[in-house]
């Protein structure tokens, strides 16, 4: 077990955390969520002691080792791998290179050893001969073969090196095991992998990711951080912001009677209790779920975005036909003769790790490129909106955020612009503000304004849920999935292509793959698809803010 007491934390005037009292304890899975800037990796380092509090302790109980993921890439470059992983139980480690000091020398004396018995008897108690084997077990299910597992660390892909260090996290079964965003980096089947690892292991987890759907999967319980406090809820993420919402839509309701409201709760509860699958990890959060207290769930303070594209034109049967266009990008063909139809009921997934093949059709398709060969034709009821994934061009000039987006609103009126701005959270002053001056998750948020405000019946979206927090990633998934419209979209983030997307299309080589399928169905039928998906590569957030 592990925990906080009265845990308060000042960078500057401001107080990141203000006397956080919390426990976390064995068998449980934490996922830490929170805003962009409210301190989620902090939280994590001050748990495993890289940071000091201002005030407070941290509390582990007596003969409990902590593990955590560290993030250093070049920390270990003149190790082996294999060192590299067993460095994740220190003691054990020590213990290893004591013994082969000791055995080297060539005068081994009386006292060598006596002392050598007592290193065999602890290193047998810690389960050391099993050590080797274990390293190279969790090396090989992440998908580092065998071959690698004594090469130097520096002789390593940055994806492999990450891989590693997730494994020095994972070894030894430590009793607290903290990981900050552990599946950036990963393909597929790692995830796969580290989500089965997390859902049977026995100890206490606390990770903080923006995958909401390994969140989900691995989680028993959710610690929200919210204006400086850590309120923890049983269930996963998606339990989490579902329940949030129902209470405060039935806030709203004040006329909804009791008795109704609390019906409404416990059939939700009942709900997501039954959705839970045989794993033990699952059957610990129904078991939890059963357990809650209607006065256990409270809406969060935090507030929603709320995004709704609103075609101002109904689309028509004939949508968009591509045929044959081939670009070559800095001597690489990325795209080689891809043709397609889209239709009028279609959500396209691009997928893949080829990002430059992504953006280059969607700049061709929203006419910012021309291709080498072939064509492409749009339907005459047709009106598009564009998401670039580089919107520097976008945001450089002297406009205000009210001023740039009044250029693509029919109606030229402050307030009619400012309702959009407001549904992104843009509040008050926060329209005079200077766009070129804005956050990355700010110009996001504009972004998304205009292609509400524009009211396009087809969405071309390049990476939309980069620089988002949580929150407005689950806004932007919900009003996609509502959109009456036809979307062209790439992400990274598996839930948001799961539950938004009827059809993938991926670019291999060059080569177009079109099947009319969900991504997990995708993934499913093909091994090669999977391992050439890749997660959300997080940047490291920025505690002062977005």
């Amino acid at each position: 077990m592990i925990s906080a007491s009265n845990v308060t934390l000042r960078i500057g005037k401001k107080a990141l955390f203000e006397e956080v009292n919390i426990k976390f304890t064995e068998g449980n899975c934490y996922g830490l969520i929170g805003a962009n800037g409210a301190g989620k990796s902090t939280f994590l380092k001050i748990l495993s002691g890289q940071i000091e509090p201002t005030n407070g302790d941290i509390i582990i109980t007596d003969g409990q080792r902590l593990s955590f993921l560290q993030q250093d890439h070049f920390k270990y470059d003149q190790c082996l791998v294999l060192d590299t992983v067993i460095m994740g139980n220190a003691r054990l480690y020590e213990i290893m290179k004591e013994k082969d000091a000791l055995y080297a020398k060539e005068d081994f004396t009386e006292e060598d050893g006596i002392r050598a018995s007592e290193l065999e008897g602890e290193f047998a108690n810690m389960d050391g001969w099993n050590a080797e084997s274990d390293a190279a077990m969790l090396l090989n299910g992440l998908g580092i073969e065998t071959e690698l597992h004594y090469k130097q660390m520096s002789e390593l892909r940055g994806g492999e090196k990450v891989k590693v260090l997730l494994a020095q996290a994972l070894f030894g079964n430590p009793d607290i095991l903290l990981l900050d965003e552990p599946t950036n980096h990963l393909d597929l089947d790692a995830i796969a992998w580290l989500e089965e690892f997390l859902i049977n292991f026995e100890n206490t987890v606390i990770v903080v990711s923006h995958d909401r759907y390994f969140l989900n999967k691995v989680c028993t319980h959710t610690a929200d951080i919210d204006y400086g406090k850590i309120q923890l809820y049983a269930g996963n993420y998606d339990f989490w912001y579902e329940s949030s919402q129902l209470l405060v839509k039935q806030m709203k309701e004040a006329n909804k009677k009791k008795e109704e409201k609390i019906k409404e709760l416990q059939d939700f509860i009942q709900r997501f209790s039954a959705n839970a699958s045989k794993s033990k990890q699952a059957t610990s959060r129904k078991r939890a779920l059963e357990k809650i207290e209607l006065d256990e769930i409270k809406p969060s303070s935090r507030k929603y975005p709320y995004i709704d594209f609103r075609p101002n034109r109904e689309i028509g049967n004939e949508v968009l036909t591509v045929e044959g266009i081939s670009k070559t990008i800095e001597g690489v063909k990325v795209l080689d003769n891809v043709s397609f139809i889209v239709n009028r009921d279609d959500k396209i997934a691009f997928v893949g790790a080829n990002e430059i093949a992504k953006t280059t059709l969607f700049k061709i398709l929203a006419g910012e490129m021309e291709p080498d060969e072939g064509t492409y034709k749009w339907g005459v009821t047709t009106t598009t909106g564009y998401f670039p994934k580089d919107n520097t061009k976008d945001f450089d000039c002297n406009d205000t955020i009210v001023d740039w987006l009044t250029q693509f609103s029919e109606i030229k009126d402050a307030t009619y612009v400012r309702g959009f701005l407001g549904r992104m959270l843009f509040a008050g002053d926060d329209g005079v503000k200077k766009v070129k001056v804005l956050s990355g998750g700010e110009k996001v948020r504009v972004m998304l304004s205009k292609m509400m405000i524009t009211g396009a019946n087809v969405l071309i979206l390049d990476e939309p849920t980069n620089h988002l927090d949580m929150e407005s990633i689950t806004a932007l998934n919900n009003g996609l999935i509502k959109f009456s419209g036809v979307a062209l979209f790439a992400s990274h983030d598996h839930q948001f292509i799961e539950t938004t997307a009827n059809r993938i299309m991926e670019i291999v080589n060059g080569q177009l793959i079109d099947k009319v399928t969900t991504y997990d169905e995708y993934l499913a039928s093909d091994e090669m698809a999977r391992k050439r998906q890749k997660a959300a590569d997080i940047e490291p957030e920025d505690e002062s803010g977005e």
